[in-house]
């Protein structure tokens, strides 16, 4: 899932970066995906517009797990 993901990503232009805590890395570098705790919340931003992150939203939307309440 994370060679995946990691191949999903870089194929938008502008800057994305993955937290997990008060950790950041770049979402396009398959080692710093590996260097985080996926079994914790995990939060993508992306560097660009409101465009830019509606479509990086709806390409890594199968990605996206729900915390139960």
């Amino acid at each position: 899932n994370v060679k995946t993901f990691v191949n999903i990503v870089n194929r938008h232009p502008y800057d994305i970066d993955l937290r997990a805590g008060r950790h950041v890395v770049d979402a396009k570098s398959i080692m710093g995906l590996f260097s985080l705790d996926l079994s914790q919340p995990v939060q993508v931003k992306v560097h660009g517009s409101d465009a830019d992150r509606a479509a990086v939203e709806q390409s890594v939307a199968a990605f996206e797990v729900k915390e139960e309440q």
